[in-house]
């Protein structure tokens, strides 16, 4: 199932959607907590500042993540310029899917599409961060380098979503971040029922909201 951009809705997809070190990968596999203790030596590359944490404010809990400017820095730019504009307060999550994404950026309270002139970002996926339970990664149309706005939580570990190689169809979704505190929050949304609305055949049936987003 790819993660595509929901302003042009594709088949079973959200908009768009590679190891640092090997216990990264330890981390999101080692189950429901988050261990400081990989944590502390996946942060190893990342130290010449310490990493921007941002909080997300939804209608069933805050989630924390920690983001990663050295392994993707114009992802991490754009986000950042985004999150302190203002851009991500008051959304939907217009995608949820049980056992694999939950998804936001694209839609306002009042369900219409929330205008943007953010230039697509270069798709930083081929930086070895992994698409495992609780990174969160931008999603995208068809073409690779089509992430904008939209980003998704990964809800268990998606291998078929990480890098590749170059090419069109194996380019992978780029992960910036990772879940620090609120995975259970990520998990509540991701149980919430769904149903079609429109283009958003995962659309949640009762209104998950982004309250707020910004920088710790």
């Amino acid at each position: 199932m790819a993660i595509m951009q929901t302003s042009k809705p594709a088949s079973q997809s959200p908009r768009r959607i590679v190891s640092t070190v090997a216990p990264l990968l330890a981390l999101m596999v080692a189950g429901p907590g988050l261990h400081d203790e990989l944590l502390h030596t996946a942060r190893q590359d990342s130290q010449a500042e310490p990493n921007p944490f941002v909080v997300l404010e939804t209608s069933l809990g805050n989630i924390t993540i920690e983001l990663f400017p050295e392994k993707a820095p114009k992802t991490v730019e754009n986000f950042l310029t985004l999150v302190r504009s203002g851009f991500y307060d008051e959304l939907l999550f217009h995608r949820v899917v049980n056992e694999y994404v939950i998804q936001t950026g694209a839609l306002g309270m009042d369900g219409q599409p929330r205008q943007h002139e953010v230039a697509p970002i270069e798709n930083e996926a081929a930086n070895r961060m992994k698409n495992l339970r609780g990174a969160v990664a931008m999603a995208r149309g068809p073409d690779p380098q089509s992430a904008d706005t939209q980003f998704f939580i990964n809800v268990r570990n998606n291998p078929s979503l990480d890098f590749k190689a170059f090419t069109r169809q194996d380019w992978g979704y780029a992960v910036f971040a990772y879940v620090v505190e609120g995975i259970d929050v990520v998990e509540e949304i991701a149980k919430i029922d769904t149903h079609r609305v429109g283009p958003y055949r995962d659309f949640p049936s009762e209104p998950i909201a982004l309250y707020a987003a910004y920088v710790r």
